[in-house]
């Protein structure tokens, strides 16, 4: 037990979520296990207690993500009743697993014994995975297993990223960022040194046609690995898939991408097996890009700069505001890349409706807050570099706006 929650310990610090001393970490087995500073981990281990967990993480995280987390918690607190304060990220994967993350008051690091301090996190934790203090450390349960609160942690992370950034373009337009926006994006900008920088250039992978099932699922783990392990993708999901023949091979549900193996379902295309009810939820999809186009690999991933982007608009009055993630009218390029609203699944708004349209003559398409799709009709080669290309060209256009700003 000590040596696993020391490996997610570091773990925490591979994915740039945090520095070294920076976490605690606790799992239970006949008592609890604790790896971090003594006062953090005795918070922790009360915390987890109080909700029955088997798992959990408290993490002060690396600058960019810590000033992020911290000034929109600041923000939602002000005026807010106690305890009901929130962050509402308009991401997709926030709106859909997490709806929003509550914020609570937290005097500092590591955080004192204060049974009421734990209390209210823990009542906070009844009704949502993670909470953002006001700090902007974060804390996360894992019901379970400690894979679970490191996905929370890790997306917690992204969510509060992509929000700061989003909402600073969209005041940017309208004028400026106010002061304290303003000054923590001081602390942002060269913090973001701290996080694992993007590969210059994108690696060799296997080479097509990959026309048999071996070859194919190999490729997908490799192309699965090289996705988390250049930072294209919020914690380690996202998904991945190779047509050969008629069976369209895709990641199942849940997988991470970084561990494939024995996690892809062949899922024949002409029905003939229930395999899809497993697969990606994002099988439909797949599924009429390699039909409708001449794709024959997707590789889809959360790259942060450019799922930002993805939803900067300088349409402030548009009637859809509220619904652009699922009903934009608008036809829209970022870095040449198509943009599309779309939501999980095939129903009229769904992604297995807007997204193969747009593939048909780009490598690369995005989907609104949601992240990019890159397709070829060989191997994963083209479809990797045009991801990790549109991530840099997309962190180069963030960054000089709000560097002019």
């Amino acid at each position: 037990m000590d040596r696993l929650i020391a490996g997610y310990a570091e773990k925490l610090v591979r994915a740039g979520i945090c520095a070294p001393g920076e976490a605690a970490v606790c799992a239970r087995d006949d008592a609890f296990f604790t790896t971090g500073p003594e006062e953090a981990t005795a918070f922790l281990a009360a915390l987890a207690d109080s909700l029955g967990a088997g798992a959990a993480i408290l993490v002060r995280p690396s600058t960019p993500y810590r000033e992020a987390a911290a000034f929109l918690a600041r923000t939602a607190l002000a005026g807010t009743q106690a305890g009901q304060a929130a962050v509402f990220p308009r991401d997709c994967e926030t709106r859909t697993f997490f709806h929003d993350l509550p914020v609570l008051p937290m005097p500092g690091w590591p955080p004192p014994r204060d049974p009421q301090a734990v209390a209210a996190a823990a009542r906070a934790l009844a009704r949502r995975k993670g909470v953002i203090f006001s700090d902007g450390v974060l804390a996360a349960p894992g019901s379970m297993i400690l894979e679970q609160a490191f996905v929370t942690i890790s997306s917690m992370c992204f969510a509060c990223f992509v929000k700061f950034f989003s909402d600073a373009l969209a005041l940017l337009r309208r004028g400026g960022l106010p002061p304290d926006m303003a000054a923590a994006m001081g602390r942002i900008l060269p913090g973001l040194a701290e996080l694992p920088p993007l590969p210059d250039a994108a690696p060799t992978l296997a080479r097509g046609p990959l026309t048999g099932a071996a070859a194919a699922r190999a490729a997908m783990a490799e192309a699965g690995r090289l996705t988390v392990q250049s930072g294209l993708v919020d914690s380690a999901f996202g998904n991945v898939s190779c047509l050969v023949g008629d069976t369209l091979h895709i990641s199942r549900t849940g997988a991470a991408l970084d561990e494939l193996e024995g996690q892809i379902e062949a899922c024949p295309l002409d029905d003939s097996s229930c395999a899809a009810l497993t697969a990606s939820s994002e099988f439909s999809a797949h599924a009429r890009i390699v039909t409708g186009t001449t794709a024959k690999v997707v590789l889809h991933g959360h790259p942060k700069f450019s799922v930002i982007l993805s939803m900067d608009c300088d349409k402030t009055d548009c009637p859809d505001r509220n619904l652009c993630h699922a009903a934009c009218r608008e036809r829209r390029f970022v870095c040449g890349a198509p943009v599309v609203p779309g939501e999980v699944g095939c129903g009229p708004r769904g992604l297995a409706r807007t997204l193969p349209p747009a593939l048909c003559g780009h490598t690369a398409a995005m989907v609104l807050g949601h992240g990019a799709f890159t397709v070829d009709d060989t191997d994963f080669n083209r479809a990797f570099a045009a991801l990790l290309d549109l991530e840099r060209d997309c962190r180069e256009t963030v960054l000089a706006r709000v560097g002019q700003g």
